[in-house]
């Protein structure tokens, strides 16, 4: 190529760039909803040059998973930072929360225990009029992720408000039965699995387990100061709350999730029709991409490097944008 073509071309592609103006950063603000104390905590991550962008609530998983999906017990993925991120991206806002009880928003309730669906609902419900009056939305998303996603079925039987429901790796079988496969699932568990599925069975008809002769090992399951949360909890039935509600949903599930299981988000989809779902191949529970392999695939949990898996944010932004008001 002559000399004098190499140039042009390179003017050509400056030019390009100079014309073509780099996105906006998104913008990030700290927000905060009612709680039963003191206010709840969180933060909004928002596309810079849209303001009337749909905005998604992401209401975090079980025990103490924070606003990014991390934990104090080893948790790094960050899965709800970075899908938060994501979003952005494509011109969707989100807001990703401290549940009450817990980290900024620990202050909110004496104990983070005493606690039920409901009240994690009623949270929900809190945070939707405070996201519509901070950003003008008409309405807003909620996506929840494991145990969130059941918060996010409860939530939606008041459905005002709520424009639709992502269910990201949601249980379709109550949390007594998943809990069980988990522990059989584990050959560790060996020793300690007849006890464990004793305890289980007495929790689900409503009753206390005497902790004090109990193995260690499984104290942090079944401490007593969490058992009522637990009784409430496999008390619910998420095929049936999901079947009472009539908006847009979307169950999301990782093939090599090793915590919830495809059939679970098949039972999800037949709830009632209209059921939108989305299989993630090779994605886990953290949504990461990762071998059904347990130690491999429990290994990308501590992991922060790793990025989100591709597909998880399109499929979140495509149904969002789908249904959205025009």
């Amino acid at each position: 190529m002559p000399r004098y073509a190499i140039a042009a071309a390179v003017v050509a592609a400056l030019a390009a760039l100079v014309a073509e103006p780099a996105m906006a950063a998104p913008i990030e603000t700290f927000v905060a909803a009612p709680g039963p104390l003191v206010l709840l905590k969180g933060t909004l991550l928002a596309p810079a040059d849209n303001p009337h962008a749909p905005v998604v609530l992401i209401v975090p998983g079980s025990g103490p998973t924070d606003r990014d999906g991390d934990d104090p017990l080893g948790v790094k993925a960050a899965p709800y930072r970075l899908l938060a991120e994501a979003l952005a991206v494509d011109d969707i806002a989100s807001a990703r929360i401290d549940k009450r009880g817990m980290f900024a928003s620990a202050p909110a309730v004496k104990s983070p225990d005493q606690v039920t669906i409901g009240d994690y609902a009623s949270d929900v419900h809190a945070w939707i009029a405070s996201l519509k009056a901070t950003t003008g939305a008409p309405c807003i998303w909620v996506l929840g992720h494991s145990e969130g996603a059941l918060v996010a079925e409860a939530a939606a039987q008041r459905p005002e408000g709520i424009c639709g429901i992502i269910l990201v790796s949601g249980m379709g079988r109550r949390f007594g039965d998943v809990i069980a496969e988990q522990l059989k699932d584990n050959p560790a568990n060996a020793p300690i699995l007849p006890e464990a599925l004793a305890a289980l069975a007495k929790l689900e008809a409503g009753q206390h387990v005497d902790a004090a002769s109990m193995n260690p090992a499984l104290l942090p399951l079944f401490r007593p100061s969490v058992q009522d949360y637990l009784v409430d909890l496999m008390a619910q039935d998420p095929v049936k709350l999901l079947a009472a509600y009539a908006g847009p949903v979307l169950v999301m599930q990782g093939t090599t999730d090793l915590q919830v299981s495809v059939e679970d988000a098949q039972m999800l989809a037949h709830a009632r029709p209209g059921v939108e779902l989305v299989l993630l191949q090779g994605v886990n529970h953290v949504l990461k991409v990762a071998p059904a392999d347990r130690t491999a695939n429990i290994a990308t949990y501590a992991d922060p490097s790793l990025p989100l898996a591709p597909g998880v944010a399109d499929a979140v932004a495509a149904f969002v944008k789908a249904h959205a008001a025009p």
